[in-house]
């Protein structure tokens, strides 16, 4: 006889019935897989186990498990299937459970807050995820439904993605610093010749003056020398016409004394005139050296040899203009967004599509973000402080929200189920549009309009207000869409696309869409538009150069392209109070 509370040992088969292994026929499979073993009191239909009367008692009262419905001992099945206590052998056990909580880390997670997407310990569930604010469900019995879902099946292949995609970014990263690397060394180079260039000319310079010097000190040596030599011939021819006179005189030679006297005379105004013609001290002058005051001015203001300076990055071509190409628009349905908590018809003034198969739309009218379910059409709801305007994805889980009247971008999570608040931030002025890219957003402005990109922590990269002429650009640019390339910003009242590349410069424009609001691009460049006063919509190319009627829609507003479907959504606004406002028109490129 087998001993109660412990297993025995003996193989058991997939049922038990009179006559088992135990003291007793059938057993609790709660307590079966922590190792205990005692006698079924009663059967939870919803979870397929036997309880014993502890765990009968206590079972609904988790609110995951409130709506349970139990048996007792007298209507309870009376066959076992041991696939639910044989799950402690294949993953399903509490004690798999050994992941720590990241908040409290002597607490192992065992819980999860599906309204927060977060995993939780059971501290959290007391202090934060109470039973009364959030639905949390315990792991083990919830866990079993996650093999070859739907949702790991996308996990992997986000996984796969992401994988491939950082493989890309190194690879591209590794060909990137080889060309910058080649590129200094080519600047390097040129450095060294500009240099030599620089060597060159102030040794040009230098030969200029000091040739200049030694011009000056050859001039000065041949004065000197004529001067000794004319002085010399002088200085001889005196002093022998002075020993003449003086030996005359000696002996009383009256009649030659004379005549030498009178020819001395003659001869002493004669080299007077010859020295008067020698050069004199202001024919010879000192030098000092006075520098070139703008070589030396240059020298002492100028910090740097020189600058090195960013390629221009040549934009990447525009993809083949397709706007012509005529395309077909199916009507696929309609989904009602408005729910039994709106107030007021809806005004769908952003619409955004995630890879997950989730429709999200910014309900200005009624304050709230809705996360659509867009094969169930079931509907998630948060209310923000107020009205929202614009919507993107910027993650796998995030949104950016515009909220115009509140100068604000609100961040938002989002899981399957769940939608909740993240950070905000304060800008300035009322954002209107707003589009994700790589890191940066692009967000449109009124009064006064403007259209400025700034990355996620909210720091300005680049403001655009007014032309080379000093004139604004913009009236009521509502809407924006970016690609690798290109921004292009559907300006309401100015009754144009203008297109600009990401340093703000403007490429191009499109002046033929009477009154432009919602705006989306295309795969291949081009680009949806909807033209509200003219009520149609427009696929545009590329370079804003032509364009092609798609559809006809009254009141057109926001749209949103889903290139993964082929899918095309669209609001309609005509005013205040408007069913039609309630509903998203979906369209299939055929």
């Amino acid at each position: 006889m087998a001993v109660p509370g412990k297993k025995s040992s003996q193989k058991v088969s997939s049922t038990l019935s009179q006559g088992g292994a135990e003291d007793f026929d059938i057993f609790c499979n709660q307590c079966d897989r922590d190792d205990i073993r005692l006698p079924a009191f009663g059967y939870c239909l919803d979870c397929e186990v036997h309880l014993c009367q502890t765990c009968y008692n206590t079972h609904r009262r988790p609110k995951p498990l409130s709506h349970h419905q139990l048996l007792d001992k007298d209507h309870m099945p009376q066959k076992q299937n041991l696939s639910k206590s044989l799950k402690s052998t294949s993953g399903a056990q509490d004690g798999d459970l050994s992941k720590p909580c990241t908040k409290h880390t002597k607490e192992v997670i065992k819980f999860y807050c599906h309204d927060h997407n977060t995993l939780i310990c059971s501290v959290c569930v007391t202090l934060e995820h109470t039973k009364t604010s959030c639905n949390v469900d315990y792991i083990p019995d919830i866990s079993g439904q996650i093999l070859n879902s739907t949702e790991f099946k996308e996990t992997i292949t986000d996984i796969h993605k992401l994988t491939e995609k950082c493989c890309q970014i190194t690879k591209d990263m590794k060909q990137l610093v080889a060309k910058s690397t080649n590129s200094l060394k080519d600047a390097i180079a040129e450095i060294d010749n500009f240099r030599t260039e620089i060597n060159k000319r102030l040794d040009e310079l230098e030969k200029e003056v000091k040739d200049t010097a030694t011009t000056i000190q050859h001039d000065n040596n041949k004065k000197l020398k004529t001067t000794e030599i004319t002085c010399d011939n002088i200085n001889r021819s005196l002093q022998a016409t002075g020993d003449t006179l003086k030996h005359l005189n000696t002996n009383k030679k009256t009649d030659q004394l004379f005549t030498e006297l009178k020819t001395a005379q003659q001869q002493i105004l004669h080299n007077e005139n010859i020295a008067k013609k020698l050069p004199t001290t202001n024919d010879v002058d000192e030098y000092n050296f006075e520098p070139n005051h703008a070589i030396k001015k240059l020298l002492q203001n100028e910090k740097s040899l020189g600058a090195l300076r960013k390629k221009e990055i040549q934009q990447p071509a525009q993809p083949k203009n397709k706007a012509a190409v005529p395309v077909k628009m199916s009507t696929l349905r309609n989904i009602n967004v408005k729910t039994s908590s709106d107030t007021k018809d809806c005004e769908i003034s952003g619409i955004t599509v995630s890879p997950q198969n989730q429709l999200f739309v910014a309900d200005y009218n009624n304050s709230s973000i809705k996360m659509i379910d867009i094969n169930s059409e079931k509907i998630k709801q948060l209310q923000l402080e107020s009205g929202p305007w614009d919507i993107t994805i910027v993650t796998r889980d995030t949104l950016a929200v515009t909220l115009p009247h509140i100068g604000t971008i609100q961040f938002i999570s989002f899981s399957s189920n769940s939608l909740s608040l993240k950070n905000k931030l304060k800008v300035d002025g009322e954002c209107f549009g707003i589009s994700h890219h790589q890191g940066k957003l692009a967000l449109t402005f009124t009064f006064p309009g403007k259209l400025q990109i700034m990355d996620l922590k909210g720091n300005i990269k680049i403001t655009v207000e007014r032309d080379s002429n000093g004139d604004s650009i913009f009236s009521d640019p509502w809407y924006v869409t970016t690609n690798n390339h290109s921004i292009y910003v559907s300006a309401h009242d100015k009754k144009e696309v203008i297109w600009f590349n990401w340093q703000g410069e403007i490429i191009g424009r499109n002046v033929d869409i009477e009154r432009p609001e919602g705006i989306s691009l295309l795969d291949d460049g081009s680009f949806f538009v909807s033209n509200y006063s003219g009520e149609c919509i427009y696929r545009v190319s590329s370079d804003c150069k032509d364009m092609t009627t798609i559809l006809n829609v009254e009141y057109a507003h926001a749209i949103c392209w889903c290139a993964e479907t082929s899918t095309l959504y669209l609001s309609t606004y005509k005013d205040y109070f408007d069913e039609r406002n309630n509903h998203i028109k979906v369209y299939k490129m055929v």
